[in-house]
């Protein structure tokens, strides 16, 4: 396989990850630069130049022969909360309002650290948690990480879960 082909690889691959399903009830306030719409879709293609890694650079600095030499990492090819704010826009300018809330909900978690995220997955299993262990974190993530929205799910499923007996029994 040749580089150029290796490039388009990665390439796609990142452009696949950017346009991961993402919902809107309130604006993450992530991206600022102008509005963006299906005419920007799809983002890798149409609004390349808008589009930063982590670690600020641009989407076709993100190169095979960058990884190789590393000055590309996986830091660069992580998705930011603004390419995801991004993608809640698109998705809002065809009226999928729901899509567009997910997108906000992933560029909010983007602050929280992996091994975070799974345990905080794990908490919200039935008979993993009490009421308080949810309700704590939820202040986590609304006070440490800003995330309000998810803050608000992880609430909703504490009162889910007490109306439904699904939370672990304190001893």
């Amino acid at each position: 396989m040749d580089q150029a082909t290796l490039e388009k690889i990665v390439r796609d691959v990142i452009a696949g990850m950017e346009s991961a399903p993402v919902p809107a009830e309130s604006r993450s306030g992530a991206y600022t630069g102008t509005r963006v719409t299906t005419k920007d879709y799809p983002l890798a293609e149409k609004s390349a130049d808008k589009l930063k890694t982590p670690t600020g650079k641009g989407l076709n600095d993100v190169t095979l022969e960058g990884v190789l030499n590393g000055s590309i990492d996986a830091q660069d090819v992580r998705i930011t909360a603004e390419t995801l704010e991004m993608q809640a826009q698109v998705a809002e300018s065809i009226g999928r309002r729901n899509l567009a809330a997910n997108f906000r909900r992933a560029a909010e978690l983007i602050a929280v650290p992996d091994q975070r995220i799974l345990e905080i997955y794990n908490a919200l299993r039935p008979y993993h948690s009490t009421r308080q262990e949810l309700l704590a974190i939820a202040d986590e993530l609304e006070n440490r990480y800003n995330a309000k929205i998810s803050a608000a799910h992880v609430r909703e499923a504490a009162e889910v879960g007490e109306t439904r007996g699904r939370l672990k029994k304190v001893s």
